[in-house]
């Protein structure tokens, strides 16, 4: 992720009280120190580029997703690699529930009071978002996204499990860029009191970028929790963003 670069230029030496008359020594150049304009906005900049990270992860009927060869392709993932999140705070959307890694920060975008008040029947433009939490640094993000169900794939019925957009592997064809370096993808049924309702997870790296994805079907909606970070952060913090995202519910 790019980060503006402000450089200082090294201090001089300081001088001998007696120099001796030898051959002018060369000084290499000192690295230069990164630094941002303000932490402010360095956190706006860095949120800014993962959410148009995380939109692009959102349904468009990309062309069929591949693994890229060329990419170095960390140690492919499992899902017993899930941490116990029963005791992080669980966030409740409309029509699911999430749970939110310790200190991550709520940065959805604010409510707009006004929009449906409209008395001339204004169409209301949909959050971007229906939730949205960064950590401290702004570099890791989960977010939860929901579209309806008939603008990912023309049905004539309404959409009930994720299964009526197609298998794991066709579906990914939905959810997943093109380009994007394929880690895995699973189907998961959770039990519920009508029976099972099936989610299907995917982890993939982009541009520097890794996700884990999950992606599940209830009353035409469809509801994609996504965690994303650098590939740098995930080696550390892949555990708690994976198990971020697989903790969504549809309720």
């Amino acid at each position: 992720m790019a980060i503006l670069l402000l450089s200082l230029p090294p201090h001089p030496p300081i001088p001998p009280k007696n120099p001796k008359p030898t051959a002018p020594k060369v000084t290499p150049p000192q690295p230069t120190i990164a630094l941002t304009d303000s932490t402010t906005s360095k956190r706006r900049f860095i949120l800014k580029s993962t959410s148009l990270f995380l939109i692009s992860l959102t349904p468009q009927q990309y062309p069929v997703a591949h693994s890229s060869p060329e990419a170095s392709a960390p140690p492919r993932p499992s899902l017993s690699g899930i941490a116990n999140t029963k005791s992080w705070f669980q966030f409740f959307g409309d029509g699911f529930a999430i749970r939110v890694p310790p200190q991550f920060q709520d940065v959805s975008e604010p409510e707009d009071y006004n929009t449906g008040l409209s008395l001339y029947g204004d169409k209301v433009k949909p959050k971007t978002f229906a939730a949205r939490f960064a950590s401290p640094d702004g570099y890791e993000v989960v977010s939860v996204v929901i579209r309806p169900s008939n603008s990912l794939k023309i049905t004539f019925l309404e959409a009930k499990d994720i299964t009526d957009l197609g298998s794991l592997k066709e579906a990914a064809k939905i959810f997943i860029p093109v380009g994007s370096t394929v880690y895995s993808a699973r189907t998961i049924k959770i039990k519920e009191e009508e029976g099972f309702r099936t989610y299907y997870f995917y982890e993939f790296g982009i541009q520097e970028q890794h996700a884990a994805l999950v992606a599940a079907v209830n009353g035409g909606k469809t509801y994609i929790a996504g965690a994303t970070a650098p590939q740098s952060k995930w080696n550390d913090d892949g555990v708690k963003l994976r198990s971020a995202a697989i903790s969504m519910t549809v309720l």
